[in-house]
């Protein structure tokens, strides 16, 4: 019989203090995952994978150690491991400890059984369904896609008595389409869906990304300036979280590597703008009770009011700055075999006068997506990203497609500026809508 996670988990905590370690802390999770890859107006595969690891940290003299398996018949290994690797790196000496417990919220809305029920038939019949919205736009062609429902749980444990466990599903799709003029021009199109129960339907979002690469067919080329722009929930999520986000990281403000260092009470946006952190929205999609060492989720105000309120803590750097400082319960782990990492949980950028931006715009751009955020400056907050699906604003309302255009800015000015839109939407595990900004654009 396999045993249990949540048993070797305690096993190997057990045998990790017997090994001498001071202070222990045990991360597990298990997940199943179904998985559909398209290629043009077909299911590639379709595959089924299932994972399974324990990750240990081990604290020897203010030293730490890490080690894991997805074996778990590798315990005793995995526990002399862990101390050998803290042995050899000697006391750190801003380690304080590992978290204690506290009570968690039990958040709503992060597992549906439906979900986790799915097998790859049901993923393949979703599938069908994008593909038919997306044949439902004419002379628009899917390119790639992919369709994938996820379920697992995960476990936190340590030394001290946190002993926490919780499941959880996610859903995601996307879609990626390319539309032909007659001139012989071609324009692609793309959208997903992402949440945490099942859909019963995908067409929508398959007529969604064609209508979209329709659309942008014989696009004109973009006139360089300042000119207003508006960036849609995409294009915007991608900004900010490249880069802003990185900069009310503890440990880029802690080390200097950020712009926000000594700011707190500074006003850094809008006064109609709040900016928050919420491990425990409803349906989120990093909602969780508890982050990656078990302290618990709550919500964490990083702008209100247009004022830098704070910033995100993990237990070391909240440690390590002293003071009132706690961790935000913000320890983000990449998986079993990672070690905790700061990291957001929902954000949530919001107005406290949202506007209908498109209406209220006679001259400028809308922007849908962008292309090379990840080459942002995270310490200064200087972007220049490519526009993806631009299209011209005259009179309020969406024009000629654009061809290309480029945008450049820094971050801290955008924030500055810019006015929030009534169309919230999830992006991955940031809460955004359209914004409107006033910004340099280059036309090619």
């Amino acid at each position: 019989m396999t045993e249990d996670l949540s048993e070797s988990g305690r096993r190997l905590l057990n045998l990790a203090e017997e090994a001498g370690a001071e202070e222990v802390e045990v991360f597990g999770l298990e997940s199943r995952s179904i998985d559909v890859d398209l290629r043009r107006d077909r299911a590639e595969m379709a595959s089924e994978s299932l994972s399974r690891g324990l990750g240990l940290r081990a604290v020897v003299k203010g030293a730490v150690g890490f080690s894991s398996t997805s074996d778990l018949s590798k315990l005793e290994m995995v526990a002399e491991s862990a101390i050998r690797a803290a042995r050899a790196r000697g006391p750190d000496r801003w380690w304080r400890s590992l978290p204690h417990p506290l009570k968690a919220v039990v958040p709503g809305g992060v597992y549906d059984p439906t979900l986790a029920g799915m097998g790859p038939e049901d993923c393949l019949d979703l599938a069908a369904t994008l593909i038919e919205g997306a044949a439902s736009v004419g002379g628009t062609d899917p390119v790639s896609g992919g369709v994938s429902a996820i379920s697992g749980r995960d476990l936190i444990l340590n030394s001290h008595g946190v002993d926490l466990e919780e499941r959880g599903t996610v859903f995601t799709a996307y879609l990626e389409t390319v539309a032909k003029g007659s001139d012989g021009t071609v324009a692609t199109g793309y959208d997903f869906a992402n949440s945490r129960t099942a859909p019963k339907d995908l067409s929508e979002l398959g007529r969604s990304a064609s209508d979209l690469a329709r659309r942008s067919v014989g696009g004109v080329r973009g006139s360089d300036g300042i000119f207003q722009v508006l960036l849609g929930p995409m294009a915007i999520a991608d900004i900010l979280g490249n880069a802003f986000v990185p900069s009310v990281f503890a440990d880029h403000v802690q080390k200097g590597r950020s712009s926000l260092t000594g700011r707190v009470g500074e006003r850094i946006a809008g006064e109609d703008i709040s900016i928050i952190d919420d491990g425990l929205l409803r349906g989120g999609m990093a909602t969780s009770g508890f982050d990656g060492e078990g302290v618990p989720s709550q919500r964490t105000a990083l702008v209100e009011g247009g004022v830098l309120r704070g910033f995100l803590y993990d237990t070391y750097y909240a440690g390590r700055e002293g003071g009132e400082a706690k961790s935000t319960g913000n320890a983000d782990r990449p998986g079993y075999a990672g070690i905790p990492r700061i990291g957001t949980t929902n954000m949530v950028l919001s107005s406290d006068r949202p506007a209908d931006l498109l209406t209220e715009t006679e001259r400028g751009y809308l922007v849908n997506g962008v292309i090379g955020a990840h080459t942002a400056n995270p310490v200064s907050g200087d972007f220049s990203v490519e526009a993806r699906n631009v299209f011209s604003i005259e009179d309020g309302a969406s024009h000629k497609p654009i061809r290309s255009l480029m945008l450049v800015g820094n971050v801290f000015d955008l924030l500055g500026s810019l006015e929030a839109g009534e169309d919230p939407r999830m992006v991955g595990s940031a809460v955004v809508p359209t914004v409107r900004t006033e910004m340099k654009v280059v036309g090619s």
